[in-house]
């Protein structure tokens, strides 16, 4: 699994110019599904994106977790971000997991961050062409693979 995290001070989703989800202050997450990722990597991966110390603290230092400020998390599939650019310039989609193997992970995902939040989590529609509008926070972009594990 890829993700790429974005603090937000806002983001939404729309499908179909029809807005369905939408979070304030938290982190927005683009997450691509690989062939042969599992639920482990997925339970991993939630851990880890929510204890990121990525908010400022009272002086201005990053040391607070989504959990800490109490944020929003949207979560967005994106297969792309499991291409291959490395032969010509038309990337390569092959190590992106078909959507009957990545559904289930995706889900499994969303449960294990709903576990860690003890909240539900915003998410996008999988499959579906969306519009994704977001103010990014610092800016603050981090990319996290389950495969190299940073």
């Amino acid at each position: 699994m890829r993700a790429v995290i974005q603090r937000v001070s806002s983001a939404q989703v729309a499908v179909a110019n029809h807005p369905i989800s939408r979070i304030e202050r938290g982190l927005l997450i683009f997450l691509g599904v690989a062939a042969g990722d599992t639920l482990a990597d997925a339970e991993w991966l939630a851990q880890k994106i929510a204890t990121l110390r990525i908010f400022s603290d009272d002086e201005g230092r990053m040391n607070r977790s989504v959990i800490d400020l109490a944020g929003e998390l949207l979560v967005v599939s994106q297969f792309t971000l499991i291409a291959s650019t490395r032969k010509g310039t038309r990337p390569s989609f092959n190590h992106a997991a078909p959507p009957d193997q990545a559904i289930p992970l995706y889900a499994g995902f969303i449960g294990e961050l709903e576990g860690h939040l003890g909240r539900p989590v915003s998410v996008g529609r999988f499959g579906a062409e969306m519009a994704v509008q977001l103010v990014n926070d610092g800016p603050v972009t981090l990319i996290i693979d389950t495969a190299r594990r940073e």
